[in-house]
């Protein structure tokens, strides 16, 4: 199993434990991926804000690059994902298409329409399978109470994220919960935006969308929290603290990226799986699993 791998910008930047651990589980899984190392920045929807055209023909380059090596897109950034997603369905229009290509044929490369950008969440459920997954998993996660965080980006709009065609989306990061044994922990603002968008314009509601999300999880005996998006990650670990002071409220929620969540259970040490690197002390989690101190 071969992807063309577009690991985003912040797996390598705001949080550089998530692309080792990507690596690490990928192998184990048999997946492989090929790095596209001219593939560029999404636009993470900011670009696309001012100039959308822009925006398109820079994830159009990143498709066409795809299309070269015969292979589909896997990501592990949900902002990514929702935005090549919304990019791959405007470009469905063929006009636009075509004044696109013209942009790239600058720099000798055509999109076709064929790209196929998928998430590491959706590749597991999809194409490997949970069976696969299951078979993997030598420390089950027995015990911890964990609830799913999926943002903003990796859920809507619904009809460029094909929900229609795959309703298992809805519920997979649940699924992968249940496999790597852990107890879902459902709470209402899963499906909701983590605050990191407006973080610069406006730092005072985007704590406190970080207090109300994991305080509402650790209030319904959350022990952790599971994401797929190193956006969300970065405010809802990063920014713990300061939401926790903004509310005068402890919070010590720790957030797990979706891949160091099942490498633990894998049985990669939380060393390889970068946990060290988090602002949200872990190590409760750790010994509860029976982890021994790093």
């Amino acid at each position: 199993m071969k992807y063309a791998f577009f690991p985003g910008c912040v797996s390598r930047g705001g949080c550089p434990e998530l692309y080792p651990a990507t690596k690490l589980i990928c192998e184990k899984l048999e997946i492989e991926l090929q790095e596209m190392p001219a593939a560029s920045c999404t636009g993470a929807g900011v670009l696309q804000e001012k100039n959308q055209l822009l925006g398109d023909t820079l994830n159009a380059r990143t498709f066409a690059m795809a299309e070269a090596l015969d292979l589909p897109i896997l990501t592990i950034c949900s902002t990514c994902q929702g935005v090549m997603s919304q990019a791959n369905h405007r470009l469905k229009d063929p006009e636009y298409l075509a004044k696109v290509n013209g942009f790239l044929a600058e720099e000798g490369l055509e999109y076709k329409g064929n790209a196929d950008p998928k998430h590491l969440l959706w590749v597991l459920v999809e194409d490997v399978g949970l069976d696969k997954l299951l078979s993997l998993i030598t420390r089950p996660l027995a015990g911890v109470r964990m609830a799913p965080f999926y943002g903003c980006y990796i859920v809507r709009p619904a009809d460029a994220l094909e929900f229609e065609d795959h309703p298992d989306r809805e519920t997979a990061l649940e699924k992968i919960i249940e496999t790597i044994g852990a107890t879902v922990v459902d709470f209402e603002g899963k499906t909701r935006c983590c605050g990191f968008p407006i973080l610069t314009i406006n730092e005072r509601n985007s704590m406190a969308m970080v207090a109300k999300h994991t305080l509402e999880a650790k209030e319904l005996g959350a022990d952790a929290m599971i994401t797929p998006c190193p956006l969300c990650h970065l405010n809802l670990d990063s920014f713990q603290p300061k939401a926790a002071a903004q509310a005068g409220r402890p919070i010590g929620l720790p957030i797990l990226h979706m891949p160091q969540a099942i490498g633990l259970a894998m049985g990669l040490s939380p060393k390889e799986m970068g946990l060290q690197r988090h602002i949200v002390n872990t190590k409760p989690l750790e010994l509860a699993l029976g982890i021994p101190a790093r």
